[in-house]
């Protein structure tokens, strides 16, 4: 390895925002969890996708061909999500995803997206999410 001997422009983005491409055919609306369709392409999440994050804004790939259309997600932080079954009593527990908009406690074959930080009502809570950490979940 050779160390540095000049000064290197590096581009950086913020940390907590990435973005994919789209799959040909569909469209991802904001809001939506995100996951990879297993051939690095973004697609609205389905149970044992990569979760790539929450889309910032609605991303219409439905006439472009796979990548004609990028996606920025929200890759970290805290979102409030309507989850099955949530009670009070559910603080850190593990949540899961079955569809872009379907939240759950039960595990099975569904992707791993983040814990409960807090309690807001009856099936309804805070879940904190960080995409590198669930990766490795």
């Amino acid at each position: 390895m050779t160390t540095l001997a000049n000064d290197v422009q590096r581009p950086f983005e913020l940390g907590t925002i990435n973005e994919v491409p789209v799959i040909a055919g569909d469209i991802i609306y904001e809001g939506a969890a995100v996951g990879d369709n297993a051939s690095g392409y973004a697609r609205p999440l389905q149970a044992g996708d990569y979760f790539y994050g929450f889309a910032e804004a609605r991303t219409d790939n439905v006439n472009g061909a796979a990548g004609d259309q990028k996606i920025r997600v929200r890759t970290q932080g805290a979102v409030e999500l309507p989850i099955a079954g949530l009670a009070i009593t559910n603080i850190g527990a593990a949540v899961y995803a079955s569809d872009d908009d379907t939240f759950t406690l039960t595990a099975t074959a569904n992707t791993y997206i983040g814990r409960i930080a807090r309690f807001v009502k009856a099936g309804v809570g805070v879940v904190t999410f960080n995409t590198l950490i669930t990766a490795a979940a």
